[in-house]
Order: structure tokens, then sequence, then C-alpha cells
């Protein structure tokens, strides 16, 4: 397996609802139009490719000077371990530099992997729930 990764290229919709719903992430994937509207106001995607099958994909908000928020890491449940997502956070922090902190909100599920790839937990943070 040798996986390419791309962050000039955004793929099709159904391939991007196909990695989330595979990878267990929880977006709203039954929202074909909300979706398409979440990537499109993006500023960086990252993806990673096995053979043209999406096997990855990272996207961001980013002023790439000072902040870079990353909305969202999802790998295929079949391409998990295998740094597929570590390597697509190293890319997307790469895109800001080292002036750029990285940021995220992690699902429940996730707390015990990002501190393992290099993410400090924070407390200085809050939270405006979106109320849809």
């Amino acid at each position: 397996m040798e996986i390419t990764y791309r962050d000039d290229v955004v793929p099709g919709i159904e391939e991007i609802i196909g990695v989330y719903e595979d990878s267990g992430l929880n977006r709203p994937t039954h929202d074909r139009e909300r979706m398409k509207k979440m990537f499109e106001n993006s500023n960086l995607i990252v993806t990673a490719w096995d053979s043209g099958r999406l096997a990855g994909v990272a996207r961001s908000l980013s002023d790439f000077c000072h902040c870079c928020y990353l909305a969202d890491l999802a790998v295929r449940k079949d391409y998990q371990g295998r740094g597929i997502g570590k390597r697509l956070i190293e890319i997307t922090k790469n895109s800001g530099g080292k002036r750029t902190t990285l940021l995220l909100l992690s699902a429940p599920s996730a707390m015990g992997y990002y501190p393992k790839v290099g993410f400090g937990k924070i407390e200085n943070g809050f939270l405006v729930q979106r109320s849809e």
C-alpha cells in the first residue's frame, strides 16, 4: 500500500461522505448539501489516496499565519492505525508554518488519540453549541 497525500484536490461529495461514514466520525452525512457547503467553505483540505480510493481527509479553516482550526479528521476504518491520520495532521500543520497554532475539538472517542500525535490538552477554551 502506497498512500499519496494531496492538498490540491477536493474529492467529490459522495467520496467524502463515504469516508466520514466509514470512519465513524459523527457529521451530518445525511445532509448532502450541508456537507458540500462545509467543504466549499474550508480553505485547507488534505487528502490521503490509495490507488485512486479516498482513504482519509483532513478539513481545516486557516489564515496560514496565526491559526488553523482542524475541523475534521476522518480515516476509513480499514486504514486506521497505519499513520495516515498522523500524516494528514503533519501536512495540515506544515501548511501554516511554525507561527501557526493548530487547534481542534475532539470527538469523545478520539480523546486518547490526539496526545499520541503531538497535541496538548487545553483548559482555556470556550464553546457556544450550535442550535441545530
